[in-house]
């Protein structure tokens, strides 16, 4: 495939503190760093795509509605520092509530819908989040998968890390700070 790289990234406990089924706006809390690391991404051409599981929605815990005011609000802080999230893809359903789908994590549905919209190359992607099915999909897919290991990231999460041989990072702009590194330089223009 011949398109644009791409970071898919987990929204919450990513780039975003992790507030349990967050559905108020005002909770939201860009963590540390993420910013600076989006705006990165951006200045080099690379799409930014959140992939996220909000299984609190098919639990009634918060509404789609909701969950975009916490989009907005998301957009919003990172506008305010100057970075952006070229798309969402969400997964609203959860396994015990609405049964087994595709698009849940680590279903790759919405990793292709995203790679068709944006043609995108998941080859030269990067796969970040706090969490195995965040990053398993660059498995399947080609790219360069890298777990966080905050404190949200689970012990069995960081095992199957070790067990694929993927990296890890302490912090977002860790991450892409490694997945930039592994980009060909740009072009200068003359």
């Amino acid at each position: 495939m011949t398109g644009r790289p791409a970071a898919f990234v987990d929204r919450d406990g990513t780039i975003i503190r992790d507030a349990n089924y967050i559905r108020n706006p005002a909770d939201v809390e860009v963590l540390p760093g993420v910013a600076a690391a989006l705006r990165e991404l951006n200045e080099r051409g690379v799409a930014v795509i959140v992939v996220t599981n909000q299984s609190g929605v098919a639990r009634g815990m918060l509404t789609t509605r909701d969950y975009e005011a916490v989009t907005q609000r998301v957009d919003a802080l990172l506008a305010a520092d100057g970075a952006r999230i070229d798309a969402t893809y969400m997964c609203p359903h959860h396994p015990d509530v609405t049964g087994p789908c595709d698009c849940r994590k680590p279903g790759l549905a919405l990793y292709r819908k995203a790679i068709h919209d944006h043609q995108l190359d998941p080859a030269r992607s990067a796969y970040v989040g706090d969490r195995w099915r965040d990053v398993a999909p660059a498995l399947v897919l080609g790219g360069m998968p890298i777990l966080l290991d905050m404190d949200s990231t689970l012990e069995e999460d960081r095992v199957d890390a070790l067990r694929n041989g993927v990296a890890t990072a302490p912090s977002f702009a860790q991450a892409i700070e490694r997945y930039v590194a592994a980009l060909p330089a740009p072009r200068r223009k003359e």
